[in-house]
């Protein structure tokens, strides 16, 4: 379907206010469903494509995100922003970041993965305050004695960490003042890199299949 050129500039506007209304990334998916018209994904990419391009020289930008895309506000102003609503970043401690450290770059891990990593027991505790931030989940079982259950990151961590995919996260010495977003807690956060080991590619590459395991 044709659409005139100021179709197309109500269909971009539209789409930035729902961007600029939500306050969870946007997939195509969700945008498209918007229109009454047949709007194809093509048209989609290349109005967010100009509204990246609009939104360049100002405050906020366009960012993809695992989620979808979303309008944030940039790196640079959130100092100034914090003032206006003083709120400490939630402090981890170290067993929570170890924790997250070796989930999201060995997943997916079992609890006894964890633990053969960390060298002590996991509390209950740690994976309950993963899952209630959102950022791990249960994607699968693994097929062993007792149907241990498989842990992964999921979007919302990514989202929360502004990334679109596993490939890029950070050399794991980074994560743990990534995580807090407080430059000067990374010293007491640091992460014991030796204990979680290198990322390799092919850690990363098996969360893809970790999803299709069926959770009983």
């Amino acid at each position: 379907m044709e659409f005139s050129e100021e179709q197309i500039d109500d269909f971009k506007y539209t789409i930035e206010a729902a961007l600029l209304a939500s306050s969870d990334p946007l997939s195509i998916a969700e945008i498209k469903r918007m229109f009454d018209e047949e709007v194809h994904t093509a048209l989609v990419k290349d109005m967010l494509g100009q509204i990246k391009e609009e939104w360049s020289a100002r405050s906020g930008e366009l960012v993809e995100v695992a989620s979808g895309w979303r309008i944030q506000v940039r790196g640079r102003y959130q100092s100034c922003l914090d003032k206006l609503e003083p709120q400490r970043p939630p402090k981890y401690s170290r067993a929570v970041l170890e924790t997250l450290a070796i989930i999201a770059y060995k997943q997916p891990v079992t609890r006894g993965d964890i633990e053969d990593v960390r060298g002590v027991a996991v509390s209950p505790n740690i994976l309950r305050t993963l899952e209630a931030r959102g950022w791990i989940d249960q994607v699968g079982i693994r097929e062993t004695p007792g149907r241990p259950a498989l842990f992964g990151t999921t979007a919302t961590f990514l989202d929360d960490l502004g990334l679109k995919a596993l490939s890029e996260l950070p050399p794991l010495d980074d994560l743990g003042e990534l995580v807090e977003g407080s430059p000067d807690m990374s010293e007491q956060m640091t992460l014991d890199v030796e204990r979680v080991g290198e990322v390799t590619s092919d850690s990363l590459a098996v969360h893809e299949t970790a999803a299709s395991q069926t959770i009983n």
